[in-house]
């Protein structure tokens, strides 16, 4: 397998970007073979002084970068040898098989959708995040701020792919799929909630297992959480934000640690045809580790084959 990493996206890039792939090598067993897009000139001396085994990756030179604060469209349309433009195209051209960015994410978000066709019968890709849970592992929240306004169809697919995330990804055998709510009884919710309930009742490809509540979201209660990106992204942040505070006050707690978002290093886009994982633009070495280790599960399990499957044969 050929995973494609940016090395220029992110706040510490590239040199957070080599220590990851360094990091990678040193503690994976894999076969994966590492193409490395960005500025020669800027990553040899950053690869020569990592002393990393040149048979294990090849660099793909690029003139340009997106900066994080450029319109993501315009970007990427002027800028064809930026690291993230010539990703989506060795992508796009089946010369890599999965590509990584901790760049600029509209840039990612505008590549994914332009570059990359979704799955036949997804209506709307969406992008998930890891929740830990106070008992050991980790469940899946979805949407988490890609899809703001969403039809009830679209929570559905999201329990759905979710589903799938959890059972190849992160092992969980029949994830139980819970609809976040503001009550645990059916009928409970604002319209959005009211008319998905009944529709994930029915849903054979998924386990439902009815409302959860905010409370309940960092227990086991459900191992997948769906809602619309609004709310998903205000969680998301919450719960970034208490990780930040613990920090900050000097509080080290072996649970609260597992909140910092290099444990999982990026976001896979789920329900398009080739993996594209994405990045928090502050990643250091351990998140880039992570969201390569990401990319190759996705690869080993053929998830996406999974996925497609799993729409067909509705």
């Amino acid at each position: 397998m050929r995973i494609g990493l940016d090395m220029m996206g992110g706040d510490y890039a590239p040199g957070e970007a080599v220590k990851g792939v360094k990091l990678f090598f040193d503690t994976v067993t894999s076969d994966a073979h590492l193409v490395l897009i960005g500025d020669e000139t800027a990553l040899k001396p950053l690869l020569e002084e990592a002393q990393l085994d040149t048979s294990r990756y090849t660099v793909v030179h690029s003139s340009q970068v997106i900066g994080m604060n450029e319109h993501p469209t315009k970007a990427l349309k002027e800028k064809q040898q930026s690291s993230i433009a010539i990703g989506f195209y060795l992508l796009q051209h089946k010369k890599i098989d999965a590509f990584i960015s901790a760049g600029n994410t509209g840039a990612m978000m505008v590549g994914t959708f332009y570059s990359i066709k979704s799955i036949e019968g997804v209506q709307r890709p969406t992008i998930a995040t890891m929740v830990p849970r106070e008992a050991g592992g980790y469940g899946l929240l979805l949407d988490v701020g890609l899809n703001a306004d969403c039809k009830p169809e679209n929570l559905v697919q999201f329990g759905i792919l979710g589903s799938l995330y959890a059972k190849h990804i992160l092992g969980t055998e029949n994830p139980k799929v819970g609809l976040l709510n503001i009550g645990e009884e059916e009928g409970k919710g604002n319209l959005l909630a009211q008319a998905t309930y009944p529709l994930l009742k029915d849903e054979p490809r998924i386990n439902f297992a009815g409302n959860v509540e905010g409370r309940d979201v960092f227990t086991d209660k459900a191992d997948v959480i769906v809602c619309e990106g609004f709310t998903g992204n205000v969680v998301l942040k919450m719960a970034e934000s208490f990780h930040e505070v613990a920090v900050k006050r000097g509080i080290k707690d072996d649970y609260i640690d597992r909140f910092d978002f290099e444990y999982y290093g990026g976001t896979p886009v789920l329900g398009v045809s080739e993996p594209v994982i994405i990045g928090h633009g502050i990643s250091g070495q351990r998140a880039f580790m992570n969201m390569i280790v990401v990319a190759q599960k996705m690869l080993e399990s053929k998830l996406l084959d999974k996925i497609k499957e799993s729409f067909i044969a509705k």
